[in-house]
This record gives structure tokens, C-alpha cells and sequence, in this order.
């Protein structure tokens, strides 16, 4: 799928500009996410040939959709480098951006990453990627603190085989030890969702985190801890986002609020991030989530490369640290950090939000970072 050049400029003999764009589109990729991401892009796309493209070039996406894929993604930035892009952009799930990131760096193609967060992104440190998304140690280490503060000192984690969930557990578990918390891990390959509240009412804890795919089996364990007269008092979170999205909504209604979870919005939007927030409830139908805003802010920060570098690769990819843009979100910059192998925006704004029982369609924002 591609995102065309506006009317008359192909006429002009202006060839456009192409950025490659990974989203997950189709499942069993987090298709409303992916939704979201691409609806970012696009606008920013849009935006940016509103005032004129590139010195005069339009901005263009070629979009690809990896449906969760890590081996079809990185055959999607072959294609793409194939085509002549002159950078990647987009991705949500991290284990797939783990591998476009892999392939982008071993062709030198840049790629700023704009929705995953694993701290590895790649194996070794390269210069050909960067990231908007806060590195999971540092949002999940606010999700930690956030648990804290609510009193949560013994934690149950509900889980599935993932790099990304693995990496979250021990984050949790090793920035609550200090503060004498400690985590129980239930594994939902060998325990059904009753069997589960089971486990759970035995364990003492007073919070179940759902690191599990949506919306198998994370509905379902909704569901029966809210059921379970057992678990009145068990707090429910979700830090990887999954109830701020409608279908987290519609699929779980008033048990589906008061799970908290993590997103990366500030406080008040300026002029730009209401802007672009009235942009996107429109083209979205209804309220944009955090990964809206991180598509629009990656193809700004690319359009500012762009205008400044041109399309050559090299230059692109040298110019992260000097690049400075004015997000939806705040002012962007790229730095190295401890830890992470890519250039990070360190750090975007940090929430740990949640639907309000009262109006589950309303949040309420329970933290900041």
C-alpha cells in the first residue's frame, strides 16, 4: 500500500520522496494499533506536502504491514531498500522491530523506530537506528513506581513466552526488590483462566499484571478475576497499553476499567499536539491513542532529516544526534544511552493512565513520570 503524492505534482515532474513504513495491519499483529500508527503517518505525510513537501519533492509512504511478523518484516525492509526508500519509519510489536532494525542496520537503510520499546532493539550499538518510544526499562520502572505508591508490594504477572514480556518481568521485579516487592509469575500456557484465579487468590497478591497477547487470553483472565469473589481487592494493570484502545473497550465494558496502563502523552498538548490531536479524532473517528501520536512525530523528525540532509542515507543516519524537531509531544532530540544500542528520544512523557468506572470511555491519568 502506498500513500500517493498530492494532485499534479507527478504532472510537475516532481518525483516523490519515499519513506517505508512498517505497521501491523492484519492479525495476528495488533491490527488497532497498527490502525492508529499508520494514521499518524499519514496526516504528518500530508502535512508536510501542505507546506510544500520536501525543497519542493513530495512526501511518500510505501507501506508494508508485518501482521506480527518478525521474518516477514525483515523481508519488507529488503523490499523496501529495494525500492529505494529513503528511510524506514513505524512499527509497534518490539520483537518485530527488533528484526526490521536488524536488516536495516546490516543494509544501511536508517529506520527511527516509532512504537517499540524493548531495550535490545538491536544486538550491537549502530548508527542506522533510532527510537521515539521510551526504552521499556525506563516506562516500566515508572509502572513499578506507580505500583508502589498504590501500596503494591507483592505482584502476580500473568504471562506468555515473549523476549518482551520476559524483559518486563524482570524490570518489574528487579526495581521493586529494593522497596521489598516481589513478583509471582503464572503461566498461562499451563493454567486456564479459572485455574489461574485460583493460583491467584493463593499467592497474596495484591495486583495481577497482564503480560499476555490481546485479546487472547488477556480478555478472558479480565473476565474471570472480576467474576472471582476471591479477587474483589486484586488490582488488574496492563503496562503495555492494551485497554486504551476502543476494542479493549468494547470487548470488556465496565470490566475493563480501572486497569491501568502505561502511555506516552504529556500533561497538555501545545499548539501542535491539539492540532494534530483534532486531525486524527476525525480521521480515526474517535480519540487517537499514544501510537497515533508517535507516527505523526516520526515522519517530523524524518521531514526535518529530509529537508536538511536530502535523501542520501548516510547523511541521514549521521545527522540523529543534530537533529532537533518539535513534536506533538514536546521537542525531540536523540541521544545515547546506557544500555540501549540506537539514538533515543530519551525521554517522551510518561503516563500510567486507566478508564474510569464512573465512564469507561473517559481516563484518568493515576501517575506521571
Amino acid at each position: 500500500m502506498n500513500v500517493p503524492p498530492p494532485p499534479g505534482a507527478e504532472r510537475a515532474g516532481a518525483s516523490p520522496v519515499l519513506i517505508g513504513a512498517l505497521a501491523p495491519l492484519t492479525p495476528p499483529g495488533w491490527v488497532e494499533a497498527g490502525r492508529h500508527l499508520l494514521a499518524g503517518l499519514e496526516l504528518a505525510v500530508r502535512d508536510v506536502n501542505d507546506a510544500g513537501g520536501i525543497v519542493g519533492r513530495p512526501l511518500a509512504l510505501v507501506v508494508r504491514d508485518t501482521a506480527a511478523d518478525p521474518r516477514r518484516a525483515a523481508e519488507a525492509v529488503d523490499e523496501l531498500a529495494r525500492l529505494g526508500v529513503a528511510a524506514l519509519a513505524g512499527e509497534y510489536h518490539s520483537v518485530v522491530a527488533r528484526a526490521a532494525a536488524a536488516r536495516a542496520d546490516a543494509l544501511g537503510l536508517p529506520f527511527l523506530c516509532s512504537s517499540a520499546v524493548l531495550d535490545a532493539l538491536t544486538e550491537q550499538p549502530t548508527g542506522w537506528v533510532a527510537r521515539l518510544a521510551p526504552a521499556q526499562s525506563h516506562g516500566w520502572r515508572v509502572y513499578a513506581d506507580f505500583l508502589l505508591g498504590e501500596g503494591h508490594r507483592r505482584i502476580a504477572v500473568a504471562t506468555q513466552p515473549s523476549v518482551y514480556w520476559t524483559s518486563g518481568t524482570g524490570i518489574l521485579r528487579d526495581h521493586l526488590a529494593p522497596h521489598g516487592g516481589t513478583v509471582v509469575e503464572l503461566d498461562t500456557r499451563a493454567l486456564t483462566p479459572a485455574a489461574l484465579c485460583d493460583a491467584l487468590a493463593g499467592s497474596g497478591a495484591t495486583a495481577l499484571l497482564l503480560l499476555v497477547g490481546h485479546p487472547e487470553p488477556a480478555v478472558p483472565i479480565v473476565t474471570a478475576v472480576r467474576r472471582d469473589a476471591r479477587l474483589a481487592g486484586v488490582m488488574i494493570g496492563a503496562p503495555a497499553g492494551q485497554p486504551e484502545l476502543a476494542g479493549w473497550a468494547q470487548l470488556l465494558g465496565e470490566d475493563g476499567a480501572a486497569v491501568p496502563f502505561l502511555r506516552y502523552l504529556p500533561e497538555r498538548f501545545g499548539p501542535l499536539g491539539a492540532r494534530v490531536d483534532a486531525a486524527l479524532r476525525e480521521q480515526l473517528a474517535g480519540e487517537p491513542s499514544f501510537v497515533a501520536f508517535e507516527g505523526y512525530d516520526t515522519v517530523a523528525v524524518l521531514a526535518e532529516l529530509l529537508r536538511s540532509q536530502g535523501a542520501d542515507r548516510g547523511r541521514i543516519a549521521d545527522s540523529w544526534p543534530r537533529v532537533a524537531v518539535e513534536g506533538t509531544r514536546g521537542p525531540i532530540r536523540f541521544r545515547r544511552t546506557p544500555g540501549i544500542g540506537v539514538w533515543q528520544w530519551a525521554w517522551p512523557p510518561v503516563q500510567v493512565a486507566d478508564r474510569d468506572p464512573a465512564d469507561p470511555a473517559r481516563f484518568r491519568v493515576r501517575h506521571r513520570g
